[in-house]
């Protein structure tokens, strides 16, 4: 396991730290994380394919990705502002490779002209673009509402509850950090399985196995974008079972089944530091998200034994 799962340990660690994971992993966890997150990438190109196929086209889309995390609304609205922001650095990058002589002027054009006009061209090209969805009800119009100078203001006051949270929980995990800690953490957020490892990415997937296909740079972004989230929804979940497994130690006197609970003394030397997460936690975070709804498993009363049930995507 350790030699197959070599390729991203490093990059595993890193998000896992991030995600609130303070001690080093075996090679065992990543080894297994990686695998988890390597069975969801290939799930979803498969089920991107598909979609592709039904629409009577041989390559996948941007929206084809989108459209399977379409019910977490959070993870939508994190991975649209992603794509914008991400257009306006490109964009940024594209003026900033044109040079700036064309938007100086010769002198004979008026002070406003020359000052003014090129400035506000290049604020309305790098402006922040609006990611849409092609299954929202302002595409079903041939014509597009003018957007409101408030309209951003107003997404970013009505951001969703999951988003705020997750705020909250980086904010807890980096109010106790010292300063080289914090640059470290902040570091590790840069983490990724394919910035500057496109290709690399891809023969670790199999996209040529699973997708006839050639994904452009956008799908390899947004798949690198959702890789990271997996392996921060596995590691939140491990430390939660973790925590509870570490509390039932702590009441039940830990490993001395049957013996008298040592009490910690006011002199007593400080425990022992914080384990890492172990692999059993990963599998049965795994598991745990692995569970259906129940109006999921209820239509599958009737069919139990015949249909196998697929891999969630989480």
């Amino acid at each position: 396991m350790a030699d197959k799962t070599a390729k991203y340990r490093t990059e595993i660690q890193q998000m896992m730290y991030v995600s609130g994971e303070t001690a080093e992993a075996s090679a065992e966890t990543t080894g297994i994380i990686e695998e988890i997150v390597r069975q969801q990438v290939i799930e979803m190109l498969r089920q991107c394919t598909e979609q592709a196929s039904r629409r009577g086209s041989r390559s996948i889309s941007t929206d084809d990705l989108i459209f399977l995390i379409r019910h977490d609304q959070a993870k939508v609205s994190r991975l649209r502002t992603f794509l914008s922001w991400k257009d306006v650095r490109k964009n940024v990058k594209d003026s900033d490779d044109k040079g700036g002589d064309a938007d100086i002027g010769t002198g004979d054009e008026p002070v406003g002209a020359a000052a003014g006009g090129p400035v506000v061209d290049t604020a309305k090209k790098n402006k922040k673009a609006k990611v849409g969805l092609p299954w929202e009800v302002p595409s079903f119009y041939n014509q597009e509402v003018p957007e409101r100078e408030d309209e951003d203001d107003e997404d970013e006051e009505e951001m969703n509850y999951a988003t705020l949270q997750r705020l909250k929980k980086a904010d807890e995990r980096t109010k106790a950090m010292t300063k080289e800690e914090y640059v470290t953490w902040s570091e590790y957020r840069q983490a990724s399985f394919t910035f500057r490892k496109g290709k690399r990415f891809k023969e670790w997937a199999g996209f040529s196995v699973v997708t006839d296909s050639k994904p452009n740079d956008d799908i390899v972004d947004i798949l690198g974008f959702l890789t990271f989230e997996i392996v921060q929804t596995l590691t939140e979940e491990a430390l939660k079972i973790k925590e509870q497994e570490d509390l039932v130690k702590d009441k039940t006197g830990g490993e001395q089944t049957g013996k008298k609970r040592k009490i910690q003394g006011l002199f007593d030397p400080p425990s022992e530091g914080r384990t890492p997460v172990e692999s059993r936690h990963i599998q049965e975070a795994f598991r745990r998200l692995q569970i259906r709804p129940t109006k999921q498993r209820a239509m599958c009363n009737f069919s139990r034994g015949l249909n196998r049930t697929p891999l969630k995507l989480f």
